[in-house]
Formats: structure tokens, C-alpha cells, sequence
């Protein structure tokens, strides 16, 4: 059993001398509070769950590298600088295909520190084949949950090219993408704490912002996303399929069936550019 243990806002106010401002916002693995540290806004991230915890300690490890730069962090919290917007509003205002680009080039520059700077990586990185227990969990012998599981069994079981195996932002999607400001650009956020095939960064970018634009977005974005992160555009179905699955999955044990259906018609639309092939 874990040792590991939540800390508190306050706790970390106080050790890393912040200074609160205004209110916090609480979800159900962490707690953000916006922050001043030496008179300058900064971001608290304190972690309500070890997993959450496991990605402040990956923004560390990039450190600004195509993710937010960390000022403090430990294994129960992080301080990031202060982001502005994030990608929702370029994408939701006609300019889906610079979004698009964005978050390549984000995914590009994480993926890039793995390569370089990979023997240092954090201990202890999830693999795909255990993030995706929940959809090999599934009861289901037939229908798109099952065809899910078998794509992602093969995606899994195929050896991986030693420059594809990276470490994963794991939910790079448009509201993890903040603009920094004009010297430091657009960073991520929020990452989870995955290793597997970089391929696994690009398939949720086809699932947001939100159900229209993604759905009606879902071939160019495709198109966009082969040619700039330099992936075949049958794999990226592929991990497309396999990622709706999984996503599916958890919203249906979550009782999010607006969100479940969501990502089945993601999917559903990715089985139907794969069989066009």
C-alpha cells in the first residue's frame, strides 16, 4: 500500500512562501490556486491523488520544455508560471487548423526532451498496456468496445522503434495547451505519467475541443495531424480507435453517458475512415 499523502493548500502556501489570491478551483484529483510568489502570479497545483501528484513531477522533469516552467514542486504539489488562454478559443474561433498546428508542435518539443534526455526520465512511468486495463476489462465479445480492445492489443503488442518510444504528455487536447506570453508561447499542462508510443499524444487532439468542431474537424484534422507529427495516417486511426475505446470506458464507469457517446462517435468515425483505406 502507498505511503503517499495529500497535502494542503495551505501547507504549501506557508513551505513555499505564496501568498493565496482569489478563489480556488477543486476538481476531483487536485486543487488550483492561483497564487503570488516574490509579487508575480504563479499557479498551485496540489495533487488530491498520487497519479496526479506522479504528472507534477513529469512538469518538472521538462521543466519548461514544452511544458509550463515548474518554480517549486515535490511529490504532493507544483508551482508553474501563470498562463493566459488556451487553444479551446483559437479553435472555436475558426482557426482549427493553427490549433492543430500547435499542438503538434507542442507534442514535437515534449517528445524531443524524451529523446534527448530519456535515461533521466522519472521512475516509476505507467505503461499504454496498463493505462488501457480498463478497456480490456470490459465484459463486451463484440461491438466497438471489443474492436477497441483488439485494435489496442495489437497497436500494443507490435515492437515499438526506439525513436517512437517517448515519454507521453497522455491527455494532450486544446484546454492543456496555455499561451505563456510572447517570449515562452504555448506550453502544456496537466500531464498524466504514461510511457508508449508517441503516436498515443496525437489521438485525443481529434476529440476536442468540443462534439461539433471535433466531429466536422475529424478528416482534416487527420490529414493535418499525418503530415505535420510525420505518423502514417492508418496507424493514427488505429491508436484513434483504440484511444476513443479507453475513453469511452471511463466515462461509462462514470456514468457520463453524454460524454461515453461523445467519444464513440469519435470512434465510430474513425472506423469508418479506416475501412475507406
Amino acid at each position: 500500500m502507498s505511503s503517499w499523502r495529500p497535502a494542503t493548500v495551505e501547507q504549501k502556501c506557508a513551505e513555499w512562501q505564496l501568498t493565496a489570491v482569489g478563489a480556488a478551483m477543486s476538481t476531483p484529483s487536485s486543487v488550483l490556486q492561483p497564487v503570488l510568489r516574490g509579487g508575480e502570479r504563479a499557479m498551485l497545483k496540489v495533487a488530491r491523488l498520487e497519479e496526479e501528484a506522479n504528472g507534477c513531477r513529469l512538469l518538472a522533469w521538462w521543466d519548461g520544455r514544452g511544458a509550463a516552467p515548474v518554480f517549486e514542486h515535490d511529490d504532493q504539489a507544483v508551482v508553474v508560471a501563470w498562463g493566459g488562454g488556451s487553444l479551446v478559443e483559437v479553435a472555436a474561433s475558426g482557426h482549427d487548423d493553427r490549433a492543430t498546428r500547435v499542438l503538434c508542435e507542442v507534442a514535437a518539443r515534449l517528445h524531443a526532451v524524451s529523446r534527448a534526455d530519456f535515461a533521466a526520465r522519472p521512475a516509476g512511468l505507467i505503461p499504454l498496456d496498463e493505462w488501457f486495463r480498463s478497456l480490456f476489462a470490459r465484459p463486451d465479445s463484440d461491438g466497438f468496445y471489443a474492436r477497441a480492445a483488439r485494435v489496442a492489443r495489437r497497436l500494443l503488442e507490435r515492437p515499438t522503434d526506439s525513436a517512437d518510444l517517448v515519454v507521453l504528455h497522455g491527455d494532450l487536447h486544446h484546454d492543456n495547451v496555455l499561451n505563456f506570453g510572447d517570449r515562452l508561447g504555448w506550453l502544456a499542462i496537466d500531464p498524466k505519467f504514461l510511457i508508449g508510443h508517441r503516436a498515443f499524444d496525437y489521438a485525443n487532439i481529434l476529440c476536442n475541443p468540443e462534439p461539433a468542431l471535433a466531429e466536422t474537424q475529424f478528416d482534416r484534422r487527420l490529414t493535418v495531424l499525418s503530415e505535420l507529427a510525420g505518423l502514417d495516417e492508418i496507424e493514427l486511426i488505429e491508436w484513434t480507435v483504440a484511444w476513443t475505446g479507453l475513453s469511452a470506458s471511463w466515462f461509462a464507469a462514470d456514468g457520463n453517458h453524454a460524454a461515453e457517446a461523445q467519444a464513440l462517435r469519435i470512434g465510430a468515425l474513425a472506423e469508418r475512415r479506416l475501412a475507406s483505406r
